[in-house]
């Protein structure tokens, strides 16, 4: 893939996490849950590597937080769901490798990442397991719609190129 489908690619992911943001969240406490976030955080993976899609994270993050669509929560939780998927499919090459890196990244590493935030920075006084619940259901709803999404846009692509 050269430079310029990359950075279309990227862009493309950013605008629909900020969409979808607007349309399917839930409350999960002082945190929200956006499962779209993570359904790309593993299509993205899957397609860019994780570089891009620590990214599209952090770019999905900012634009949400800027919107006031979102809380600085979604950094954490969605960069390192997004580094683990982009890793862990490097690595093995399967869809399930960025599935688990996803769902072990936001809801075991992105927790305990959000925690000096929600404390020194939000202002919340939050437990150690605070945000394990919320992220986890998020993490794992956004992995169960990427499974159902990828099996079309690995069609879609390998149609495109052979023509």
């Amino acid at each position: 893939m050269n430079k310029t489908n990359q950075l279309t690619l990227v862009a493309a992911f950013i605008a629909i996490g900020v969409i979808g943001a607007s349309f399917l969240w839930f409350p999960t406490g002082i945190a929200r849950a956006y499962p779209v976030q993570h359904a790309i955080n593993v299509i993205s993976a899957i397609f860019l590597g994780p570089t891009p899609t620590i990214i599209i994270a952090f770019g999905i993050g900012l634009i949400r937080n800027a919107l006031g669509l979102g809380t600085l929560l979604a950094f954490p939780g969605g960069m390192a769901g997004a580094l683990l998927a982009g890793v862990l499919y490097r690595y093995y090459k399967k869809t399930s490798a960025a599935i688990i890196g996803e769902i072990i990244g936001t809801t075991v590493f992105g927790s305990l990442l959000s925690i000096p935030v929600a404390r020194l920075i939000m202002g919340e006084n939050v437990a150690v397991l605070a945000f394990v619940p919320g992220f986890l259901i998020s993490s794992v709803s956004g992995a169960i719609l990427a499974a159902f999404i990828m099996p079309k846009l690995k069609t879609f692509f390998r149609k495109k190129q052979k023509s």
